[in-house]
C-alpha cells in the first residue's frame, strides 16, 4: 500500500462530478487507503471498499473509524468478496503500469501498480467482470494509464454492452516507478522519444437501464 497519488486524485474528481444518491450502494476495489471510499461514504452511500493488502485494509478500516463514517471494508482479490451482489458505483484505480517480468505474478508493494507486460493484467479482468456486478443504470469508474491501452478497455467494456468512454485525462511527470523502468518502456515503443510525462486517464463506463 501506499499514500494516494495523482491517478487517486484524478478518480475522486470524476467521482465528485458524479450524481450519488444518498444511499447508493458504491463499491470501491483496490481501496488502499480508502481515500475514494471516505470520499463516497462522506456523500451519504453504502460503500464497501476491498483491497488485497492486509495493511491496506486496516488502513482503510482505520481511516474510515477516525473520520466518523461506515464503510465495510473487507480483504479479498478484486471482486471475490461481493460475488452476488450488486452496486449503483463500482470505483476501482487498478495496478496498470507495465512490467519487465511480465510473467511472474507481482509480490508485496508492487501489487498495486505492476500488471504483467502489457499492464492489463486486472485491467482485463476488470472489463470481464465489473458489468456484471452493475445495476441497469449502474456506473463504473476506472482510472489507468495511457500505457496500458485505454482504448482496449474502452472498446471491451462496450462488447459487454456497456456506454464507455475516457471522460477526464492528466499528465504528470514520472513517478519512482516509471523512472526506474524508462529505458525498458522507449525499447519496447510505450514511451516514444519525445515522451517525458505519462497520461492517466478516467474511463466512464455506463449499464442502461
Amino acid at each position: 500500500m501506499y499514500a494516494p497519488q495523482e491517478d487517486t486524485e484524478l478518480l475522486a474528481a470524476a467521482l465528485a462530478d458524479e450524481p450519488v444518491p444518498p444511499g447508493a450502494d458504491v463499491l470501491d476495489v483496490g481501496t488502499g487507503s480508502g481515500a475514494l471510499a471516505l470520499a463516497a461514504a462522506r456523500r451519504g452511500a453504502r460503500v464497501t471498499a476491498v483491497d488485497v493488502s492486509r495493511r491496506a485494509v486496516c488502513t482503510a478500516w482505520l481511516n474510515a473509524r477516525r473520520a466518523g463514517l461506515s464503510v465495510q471494508v473487507v480483504r479479498g482479490n478484486l471482486f471475490d468478496p461481493v460475488r452476488g451482489r450488486t452496486f449503483d458505483l463500482v470505483l476501482t484505480n487498478p495496478p496498470y503500469v507495465p512490467a519487465p517480468a511480465g510473467h511472474r505474478p507481482p509480490r508485496g508493494a508492487a501489487r498495486a501498480w505492476d500488471a504483467g507486460g502489457d499492464g492489463r493484467l486486472v485491467l482485463d479482468r476488470v472489463c470481464h467482470e465489473a458489468p456484471g456486478l452493475l445495476r441497469p443504470g449502474g456506473v463504473l469508474l476506472l482510472v489507468q494509464s495511457a500505457l496500458s491501452d485505454p482504448e482496449l478497455t474502452v472498446d471491451c467494456l462496450r462488447s459487454a454492452g456497456l456506454k464507455s468512454a475516457v471522460t477526464q485525462r492528466r499528465r504528470i511527470a514520472f513517478g519512482p516507478v516509471l523512472r526506474t523502468r524508462e529505458k525498458w518502456l522507449r525499447e519496447r515503443g510505450l514511451l516514444s522519444p519525445a515522451d517525458n510525462e505519462e497520461e492517466l486517464v478516467v474511463i466512464r463506463a455506463e449499464l442502461p437501464v
